[in-house]
C-alpha cells in the first residue's frame, strides 16, 4: 500500500492553530516550537536561540522519504540550500499546493498562525535553515505593520537569501562566541523579512491592462516549473492576487496570448528542443512535455508548427 500523505488527495481545513496561537501565547514564551519532522532519525539537526528568534539546520542524512510539519503562535521562514525530490508536495495554508521538484536556493514563509505540510522522495540529501521569529518582536514598519504579511511558497530573494546564508555560516563558525553579531544579522533579517511585502495590499488590477513587471516574472515562472503539469486560471491569478477575470485579461495584455495558449505554447518549445536530440521517441516526448496522449501532442504540434513532431525531427537532419 502507499501510505505516502499525498496532498491533493486531502481536503485541509484550519485546525484551530491561529486561535491557539491568539490564546495560549504568553508574554513569557520562547521560541520552542520547532518543525516536526518524521521519521526524525534521518536528519541531524542544530538549534540556536536568541531573544525573539531561533535559527535551526536540519541536514537530512539518508534518501528516505520525509515528512515536515509545522503550525505554531510563530513565523517561520524556510531556506532551502540544498535539496530536489523525485516526488512530493508542499502545502502552506492560504496558497496552491505546489509539487515543485528544484528546491535549491528557495524560500517559503509561513506566518503564526499557518498550516505548513511538505512530504519528499528525495533525489538528494536536503538541506535546509529554518528561521523562527517571535511575532511580538517583529520590527512594525509604519506603512502598514508586519502582521498582514501573506505567505509564500518556494519564492525567491537575493537579499534575503544572502542574509540567511550568512547567518548560517556564523551559526556553523562562531556559534554563541560572536553573539552580539549573531543577533545584528537576525535583526536585519526580520527587517528584511517585513520589508520583503508589507501589508499585502490586494493588487489592484494593472491600469492598462497589463501585468506589473514581478506578476509577469512570478507567473512565467510557475509555468516553467510546472510545464508538464494541468495548471489552473484560478492558481495563477492567486499567484498574483488578482481576480481570474483580471488575471486572463492582464495576461493576455502583457504576453499577446491567453495563459492557456501560453502554456501549450511553452510545452511546444520544450517539445521542440527535445525532438533536436538523436532518436527521440515522439510518444516519451510527448509524455514528459505533459499531453497523456500521442494523438493530442501531434495535433497541438502540428497546429503550432505546421509540422508533425516526426516530420520536425526529419527536418532537423
Amino acid at each position: 500500500m502507499d501510505r505516502r500523505p499525498r496532498l491533493s488527495n486531502r481536503h485541509y481545513e484550519p485546525t484551530g492553530c491561529a486561535a491557539r496561537a491568539r490564546h495560549n501565547r504568553s508574554a513569557a514564551d520562547v521560541i520552542n516550537t520547532t518543525v516536526e519532522i518524521s521519521p526524525p532519525d534521518i536528519v541531524r539537526r542544530r538549534i540556536v536561540t536568541w531573544d525573539g528568534m531561533t535559527a535551526e539546520i536540519v541536514q537530512a542524512t539518508r534518501r528516505e522519504e520525509i515528512e515536515y510539519r509545522f503550525c505554531a503562535p510563530f513565523h517561520l521562514l524556510a531556506v532551502c540550500e540544498e535539496g530536489a525530490r523525485n516526488d512530493g508536495e508542499t502545502f502552506v495554508e492560504g496558497l496552491p499546493q505546489s509539487s515543485l521538484r528544484n528546491l535549491k536556493k528557495k524560500l517559503t514563509f509561513v506566518p503564526a498562525g499557518h498550516e505548513y505540510h511538505d512530504w519528499h522522495d528525495p533525489r538528494t540529501l536536503s538541506r535546509v535553515v529554518y528561521f523562527y521569529f517571535d511575532p511580538v518582536k517583529m520590527p512594525v514598519h509604519s506603512e502598514s505593520g508586519f502582521g498582514g504579511l501573506a505567505p509564500r511558497l518556494h519564492f525567491e530573494d537575493s537579499g534575503l537569501l544572502d542574509t540567511a546564508l550568512k547567518l548560517t555560516t556564523l551559526i556553523e563558525s562562531a556559534g554563541v562566541d560572536h553573539r552580539l553579531y549573531l543577533e545584528a544579522l537576525g535583526v536585519v533579517l526580520a527587517h528584511e523579512l517585513a520589508r520583503l511585502d508589507p501589508g499585502t495590499p490586494r493588487i489592484r488590477a494593472p491600469i492598462r491592462g497589463g501585468l506589473a513587471a514581478w506578476q509577469q516574472r512570478v507567473v512565467t515562472t510557475y509555468i516553467e516549473e510546472h510545464l508538464a503539469e494541468p495548471i489552473s486560471l484560478a492558481t495563477l491569478a492567486q499567484l498574483v492576487r488578482l481576480s481570474p477575470y483580471y488575471f486572463c485579461r492582464a495576461f493576455k495584455q502583457s504576453f499577446g496570448v491567453p495563459p492557456h495558449r501560453f502554456h501549450t505554447g511553452r510545452r511546444i518549445e520544450l517539445a521542440k528542443a527535445l525532438l533536436a536530440k538523436p532518436a527521440p521517441s515522439v510518444t516519451d516526448i510527448g509524455l514528459t512535455v505533459g499531453f497523456s496522449e500521442t494523438s493530442s501532442f501531434t495535433a497541438a504540434f502540428r497546429k503550432a508548427t505546421g509540422f508533425t513532431p516526426t516530420g520536425y525531427h526529419r527536418s532537423l537532419e
